[in-house]
């Protein structure tokens, strides 16, 4: 296993590696802007919308989809094409059944993790536990991870709509080490929210914490919570591990992979 200097300079045996799934293992903004841009030139190709309704109906439905992903008191189909047929509005909306079936197929198209990424993954499960700690609502996030097909890769996946807690609740952290069989300071934690991921990390006293920001959110505060690695991409943890005192040399093979876009 590893051994993983954090800020305490102290060198830890790594057991378990968590992760965080939006932005971090996919990149679900930058998936759905893809997919939104995408089906703007659509609509009016197929359909014969003008450009600019094209384009303002696509963020008007991703702007109302981001507010509330899920409903629990319609399907998720059901919820996602009344959103459709909001944005789409009174002359459009007989479309938004078909738009939504196409956008739902888009969206994980762009959503597929990058080839790097599933790689990674598949060289660190040789060595370590792998947990994927999520917030969200359960349908939403749980269609993710199976249209990714991304339950294959972990040893636990825990969803908060589907817990009592959500991140950055140490309990969650502590719920998915219980169900791993480790102790928090045998883990690290990888994410892209500070005030998620990384605060819940430190505050469940993980061995270190690794940070993805994002174009929102790329410089530190004085009073943000500090990670003990920043990197661009999720694939960088391959480095870090590597770097590490101790540390079993992993295949890094994301040098001459696709980006993914």
């Amino acid at each position: 296993m590893a051994a993983f200097r954090a800020r305490n300079n102290l060198s830890i045996a790594i057991t378990t590696i968590l992760f965080d799934l939006d932005n971090t293992l996919i990149e679900t903004r930058k998936g759905d802007n893809l997919t939104c841009r995408k089906l703007a030139d659509e609509l009016t190709q197929q359909y014969g919308i003008p450009q600019e309704a094209s384009c303002k109906i696509t963020a008007s439905y991703l702007k109302y989809f981001r507010k509330c992903p899920d409903n629990s008191a319609f399907p998720l189909d059901a919820w996602r094409t009344s959103l459709w047929s909001k944005a789409l509005g009174e002359k459009y909306g007989y479309l938004a059944k078909k738009v939504y079936e196409r956008w739902l197929y888009l969206r994980y198209y762009y959503l597929a993790p990058a080839p790097e990424t599933i790689s990674m993954i598949r060289q660190l499960r040789k060595t370590y536990l792998l947990g994927l700690i999520t917030n969200g609502p359960s349908n939403a996030q749980w269609e993710k991870i199976h249209k990714l097909s991304l339950q294959q890769y972990f040893d636990v996946i825990l969803v908060s709509s589907d817990l009592p807690w959500e991140k950055p609740d140490p309990r969650i952290f502590e719920e998915a080490c219980r169900c791993l069989g480790v102790r928090p300071e045998s883990c690290i934690m990888i994410g892209d929210k500070l005030e998620t991921d990384i605060l819940g990390g430190i505050e469940v006293g993980l061995a270190g914490t690794v940070w993805i920001p994002t174009s929102d959110k790329t410089r530190l505060s004085s009073d943000d919570p500090k990670p003990d690695f920043t990197v661009k991409h999720v694939t960088e943890l391959l480095t870090i591990l590597n770097r590490s005192p101790g540390a079993p040399e992993l295949e890094d093979s994301s040098s001459n992979a696709s980006d993914g876009s």
